[in-house]
């Protein structure tokens, strides 16, 4: 197997100076001492708390083939092999911009207010069932991200597949003229970082970046349900996209559902495509996975893949930490049933676990708990749209509402007394109330922005579970 990186190839790319051993090879890029593989080249980023060159020791031990720094590094050594660049973001930008030249994949980038990460996925294994496959890990999607993927993206692809995140204007536009895609997938706009822009419609211009990097002969894929999908179709065919695809339930989609069934673990669905008819499962729950998916089955159509192998694959799809995850947990009298939506949240991503968690009977005589903690971002909107998710909560008949946070508080004083589970200032404040409230049979889900960190009330009642279990 070749090696993704040469002490050569990396100088040349980066324009830096090969020091100590110049024979190095290397079979990865790292940039965190804690997640290196041995055989990676160490990339020394400067963060807002640290400073990574000075691990560069540390990642020589952990067997790191060599470090691109842009300082000297104190008691390494004169044979310690070494990348010496001028900046080394720069020179991270630049592995990546190298990698994306030399690479006949056909590249795939995805951006959306919601689904981002999940729609990447889904797309590593459609694409995956019909030819050699690369995805960036994880929500790798800033300024560091996106470039650390593209570096670690193998020569020898059919396809590749990158994630586009951004909270500012302009945030985009840099990152897709470094990934340069051939299809551009925008999964939905909707409220978030609204903090940050004016309007949703400038959330909508925004998104709508991506397009500035599109490949001659490109492709766009669009919600068609969503109404912002003339504004974003007006924006790709003016950066020059020879193709705009739409997904959705309307009847002038390019990939139209025809029909779904939605279920507790999963979804049946229906789907035309370019004509053709479709159907597949999907084994993860809610609506959104299967809006999601028709955006994959269009990426698809527009790369030339089979689309039967591209659909049937999509049943390997599953959920990923904090965006959905089941859990079945040991309680006191038997069992309680956990949705893990933790990892963050946003008006649109609150409304589809909702609907998720009213899809999920719990047992006879037992209760739909949500835990929300607040979303962040929201500016000036921020109550208003706290206050709007009686309804979705309503819906999904949740019986009892804990919420954490600051803004949060205008949901509480909307809810009917009988559904007020609590109002606390932090995830860990909730706990002792949420614990002694839960039941065996209860279904409870948990859902909030990052910041808020309701990610440690998931990690206590799974912590709770395993000592029933031992």
């Amino acid at each position: 197997m070749s090696p993704l990186w040469t002490a050569a190839d990396a100088a040349r790319a980066t324009g830096g100076e090969v020091s100590g051993s110049a024979g190095w090879t290397a079979a990865g890029v790292s940039i965190d001492t804690r997640s290196l593989d041995p055989g990676d080249l160490f990339v020394a980023l400067r963060g807002p708390n640290h400073d990574a060159h000075d691990f560069v020791a540390t990642a020589f031990k952990r067997g790191a083939a060599a470090a691109m720094v842009d300082r000297d590094i104190a008691d390494l050594g004169e044979t310690a092999p070494l990348l010496r660049v001028g900046d080394t973001l720069a020179g991270l930008d630049a592995l990546g911009a190298f990698a994306r030249e030399r690479s006949n994949a056909q590249v795939v980038a995805v951006t959306g207010s919601v689904g981002k990460t999940g729609t990447k996925e889904a797309l590593r294994l459609a694409l995956g069932a019909c030819g050699p496959v690369f995805a960036s890990g994880g929500s790798l999607n800033n300024h560091w991200g996106v470039p650390l993927s593209l570096a670690r993206m193998p020569s020898d692809l059919a396809y590749g597949v990158f994630e586009l995140g951004m909270n500012h204007p302009g945030e985009i536009a840099a990152l897709t003229r470094l990934v340069r895609p051939h299809i551009a997938v925008i999964t939905t706009i909707a409220p978030a970082h609204l903090g940050f822009f004016r309007s949703v419609e400038e959330i909508a211009d925004a998104k709508a970046e991506i397009f500035l990097g599109l490949q001659p002969g490109g492709v766009a894929i669009l919600n068609r349900d969503n109404p912002y999908y003339l504004r974003l179709a007006a924006a790709a065919e003016a950066a020059g996209a020879a193709r705009i695809l739409g997904f959705g339930a309307d009847q002038e989609a390019a990939i139209r559902l025809a029909d779904c069934v939605l279920g507790p673990d999963g979804s049946a669905v229906e789907a035309i495509v370019a004509g053709r008819r479709l159907r597949f499962w999907l084994r993860v729950a809610g609506r959104h996975w299967v809006m999601n998916a028709l955006a994959v089955l269009g990426a698809a159509l527009a790369a030339g893949c089979d689309l039967d192998r591209a659909a049937a694959a999509l049943a390997e799809l599953d959920t990923l930490p904090g965006r959905g995850c089941r859990h079945r947990l040991a309680w006191p009298g038997g069992t309680l049933t956990l949705i893990d939506e933790s990892y963050n949240a946003s008006p649109a991503a609150m409304q589809a676990a909702l609907a998720v968690l009213g899809a999920t009977a719990p047992a006879a005589g037992s209760r739909r708990v949500a835990v929300l903690g607040e979303m962040l971002e929201l500016g000036d909107a921020s109550d208003r749209l706290h206050r709007e998710l009686v309804v979705p909560l309503a819906a999904a008949e949740v019986d009892r509402v804990f919420l954490v946070g600051e803004h949060v508080a205008a949901l509480h004083e909307v809810l009917p007394k009988e559904r007020r589970g609590g109002l606390w200032p932090s995830a860990q404040a909730a706990i002792p109330e949420l614990l002694s409230f839960l039941q065996s049979g209860d279904v409870v889900m948990v859902k909030g922005s990052n910041g808020v960190r309701t990610g440690r009330i998931v990690e206590r009642l799974l912590a709770e579970s395993a000592k029933l279990e031992t």
